[in-house]
């Protein structure tokens, strides 16, 4: 008896994904935050470039100038494009997009810590490839926390 308590919500579970997966809005709205993802991915660059480049600041500090900027940019353009959640107070989810954020940008941290002065990557491209470690955990966190209806 208490195993069917266990599987009944798994094929509830399974049902619920297997219904949203042919729903071409859901297809929609992942491309949508694939498509800010890549501005905020652009945004993150850009700015990091510069701020070690051209401002001449050190690599940990340019990251988080850099996430703070796309941060922003990211939130902006989810809330009311990607998961068109103007009806929702703004202020709590832009709390929760922040926390999923730094959760991902802890890990980015860790990725180009280890790639910069573990491996001796060139540091632009070891913040690419930190930025695209730490964005599955970004995406899961906002679709399921920060912008649910």
């Amino acid at each position: 008896m208490a195993e069917d308590a266990v599987i009944e919500p798994r094929l509830r579970k399974r049902t619920r994904v297997r219904v949203g997966l042919r729903k071409p809005s859901n297809w929609l709205q992942l491309a949508r935050f694939a498509a800010v993802g890549a501005s905020g991915y652009v945004v993150n660059l850009a700015v990091f470039a510069t701020c070690v480049h051209a401002l001449g600041l050190h690599f940990r500090l340019a990251a988080v100038a850099a996430f703070l900027v796309a941060v922003s940019n990211n939130f902006l353009w989810n809330r009311h494009w990607t998961f068109r959640a103007g009806e929702g107070h703004a202020g709590f989810q832009a709390a929760r997009f922040f926390i999923i954020s730094l959760v991902a940008f802890a890990l980015n941290l860790v990725v180009l810590e280890v790639l910069v002065t573990g491996l001796d990557v060139a540091k632009v491209p070891a913040q690419a490839l930190a930025i695209a470690a730490a964005m599955p955990v970004g995406f899961l966190g906002n679709k399921l926390w920060s912008f649910r209806p």
